[in-house]
């Protein structure tokens, strides 16, 4: 027995002693022990990652490990992890890629289902008592136990994950889900992919017990198990969410709530749930046989496919942020307007000190008021929101520059201002700190030179909303120190952020790509397609919202800013109706007027302006310019390949996920494309 198991022993008051009734060294990440009242100890501990997953090794051993307990009975079963704050995170999504055969996926499924079978009927106690993650094929196994134990702590989260990789819960857990909360509750955690913390989870029926962060799980484990502890049928109420009649009127609703979010060809996953929910909600064994029907389809499927490649594309970026040691302690903002006012606030929600300084108080109050309605999202304990309240300070004079970690120049787009802010820099700022500049499109190289070292500046490119986009570019020319850039995709990567490294060409990635097709959008506009169509089409395509209502939430200003940078006057007309606006204070959503009038942050749209149009060949024709400049991007080397180009694209203009990002989709349209459908659309777009 390691001293590890033997000190948890102790801790919890009782002896584990291996009784060689189960052979530990047959099991590459399981173990198994039996202490003094003769409860089996199951402890995952996946032998090649640092952290649980269900692949297929780990539940061939589970298979055997339960055989020999159905074969030697114990007084009771708890299920633990021996990854330290970790449980499972899920199934190994990179094994889905295995095969795109059904018949296989479906014969893999039916054996988990069958072993979790097993599980769920073994005729003793069983117990499940974690913390972290539990998400996923790990819930799902959770389910299978008689009694379920959660650390109430921050780091617990515990939920179905699955409708984001384009599938729903397939080892069982959407019957299992819906037996032990009830039909809305277990239906709405599964189409949201929410996740939930420990006492919530309990306050629905996923947990039955929550332990303080203070206490011993093992000891509450044990006594559940000498208990006979079972978890309770839902209530009335969740039980009556499962009859005919509800299931029915419920399903109807759910699909109207979804595809106000998602269309049904880009996202099949959410809608074969609400039909397995209405045909079997009520009989869980029905509902995992359509498991075994639907999910293999969905994971053979392109959507599921192209969301498992954004998910890796994901964790690459994650992993830009491990390429230094780097951790901020205190972060000072220069510039209190909507970005540098959410960036700070931002900085803020995540633990670090925060100073904000701007040319007086009455511009860096209304950023401290903005600051406020974040915070009251995201902190519910009065401890925590006056903690984050006290982390973020007004400092106009500038005075905590020398002390700063990361200091962010975040003021209006404009080069000579920039230089000046940097040139007063000099000799204030630590030798550690990052000194970064949130510019949208100005190269490093025109305001670099006013330090010391040149070297020093990176550029650290926020988006807007910044709650909301979880991209930051880090941006580098060849003068950047590379152990810089490394810092800012770390700070990046602390404060929830994916860092993408990008070269210090005009507009950099993001806004290089997106001003063709802005600009392209607002051609289209004044040869006389309504904004709704041209809106209508690219969400039709599968963009998050339209290129009118995107250049209104960016903001007018800021777009005409980078126009300016990347064009200049050859933007011609694009850049007189822009100016025209801007000057007469249309700047788009935040001024309540743009493109759009804005009510209530809403665009007011005419419902019926996009009928009469062609809407596929639109959402052509607007693309054609993004698609081009993705292209041309790849070649200038502002990225380093075409798949860190598909994850910026993706997580910093929302490019349809669901078509894998652009780079990938031409690759896949090209392959697919015969030389016929290749001259056919030449000839429609001469035509055009």
């Amino acid at each position: 027995m390691s001293s590890k198991a033997r000190d948890k022993g102790q801790d919890s008051g009782h002896d584990n002693r291996h009784d060689n009734r189960h052979d530990n060294r047959s099991c590459k990440h399981w173990q198994i022990e039996h202490d003094l009242d003769d409860i089996a100890w199951l402890t995952l501990d996946h032998g090649d990652e640092k952290v649980n997953s269900l692949g297929t090794e780990v539940l061939a051993e589970l298979d055997v490990l339960i055989g020999e307990l159905e074969k030697t009975p114990p007084a009771g079963l708890v299920m633990t992890s021996g990854k330290r704050g970790s449980f499972i995170v899920g199934a190994d999504v990179r094994e889905f890629d295995a095969t795109t055969d059904v018949d296989v996926l479906a014969y893999n499924v039916r054996r988990v289902h069958d072993l979790f079978e097993r599980i769920e009927q073994l005729d003793f106690p069983t117990v499940v008592a974690f913390e972290g993650y539990c998400l996923g094929g790990g819930l799902e196994l959770a389910l299978c136990f008689d009694w379920r134990i959660a650390l109430d702590a921050d780091h617990t989260r515990i939920g179905f994950p699955e409708v984001n990789l384009g599938i729903y819960p397939g080892f069982g857990g959407s019957g299992r889900a819906i037996s032990a909360m009830g039909g809305l509750k277990a239906m709405q955690i599964m189409l949201t992919g929410r996740m939930l913390r420990a006492r919530a989870a309990r306050g629905m029926g996923l947990v039955d017990q929550t332990v303080d962060i203070h206490g011993s799980l093992r000891w509450a484990a044990r006594n559940a198990v000498l208990r006979g502890k079972r978890h309770k049928r839902p209530g009335l109420v969740d039980r009556l969410t499962t009859i005919a009649p509800a299931r029915k009127l419920l399903a109807a609703q759910m699909r109207k709530q979804t595809a106000a979010k998602a269309k049904r060809d880009h996202y099949p996953a959410p809608y074969e749930l609400i039909d397995a929910f209405e045909a079997a909600g009520n009989d869980q064994a029905g509902m995992i046989r359509l498991e075994a029907e639907k999910v293999p389809r969905l994971l053979a499927g392109d959507t599921s496919r192209n969301l498992r490649r954004v998910f890796r594309l994901m964790e690459r970026l994650k992993g830009q942020g491990r390429r230094s040691d780097f951790k901020a302690r205190r972060v000072h903002v220069i510039g209190a307007g909507v970005m540098g006012g959410d960036i700070a606030a931002w900085c803020a929600s995540r633990g670090l000190e925060v100073t904000l300084q701007d040319r007086e108080m009455k511009y860096v109050e209304p950023a401290i008021k903005r600051a406020e309605r974040l915070f009251r999202r995201k902190f519910k304990k009065p401890e925590a929101l006056a903690a984050a309240r006290q982390r973020l300070v007004a400092d106009v004079d500038g005075q905590a520059v020398p002390r700063a970690d990361v200091i962010i120049e975040a003021i209006f787009e404009n080069r000579d201002a920039k230089r000046e802010l940097f040139a007063a820099l000099k000799g204030r700022v630590a030798e550690h700190a990052i000194i970064a500049t949130n510019t949208s499109a100005i190269p490093l190289n025109e305001l670099a030179d006013v330090l010391d070292d040149p070297s020093r500046l990176i550029g650290l490119h926020f988006f807007n909303p910044v709650a909301k986009m979880p991209l930051v570019e880090v941006v580098h020319d060849p003068r950047s120190a590379p152990e810089r850039v490394d810092d800012g995709c770390s700070f990046a990567t602390q404060i929830g952020k994916y860092a993408l490294p990008a070269t210090s060409t005009p507009g950099f990635l993001v806004n290089r790509v997106l001003a063709p097709y802005m600009r392209n959008a607002m051609k289209m506009h004044r040869e006389g397609i309504p904004r709704e169509a041209l809106d209508k089409a690219a969400e039709q395509f599968g963009m998050p919202m339209g290129p009118v209502e995107l250049a209104d939430t960016v903001g007018l200003d800021v777009g005409l800013g980078v126009i300016d940078t990347l064009m200049g006057e050859e933007a011609g007309e694009d850049r007189k109706v822009l100016e025209e606006m801007v000057n007469d204070g249309k700047l788009g959503k935040k001024s309540g007027e743009g493109f759009y009038v804005w009510k209530k942050d809403k665009p007011q749209r005419d419902p019926s302006a996009h009928e009469g149009y062609d809407l596929d060949h639109l959402a052509e024709q607007l693309m054609r310019p993004y698609f081009d400049e993705c292209r041309a991007c790849l070649g200038d080397q502002v990225v380093e390949d075409a798949d860190l180009l598909d994850a910026g694209m993706i997580f910093g203009t929302g490019f349809a996920p669901f078509r894998g990002g652009p780079m990938h989709y031409l690759s896949n349209r090209s392959e697919s494309e015969s030389p016929t459908d290749d001259q056919s659309r030449t000839a429609t777009e001469e035509s055009a």
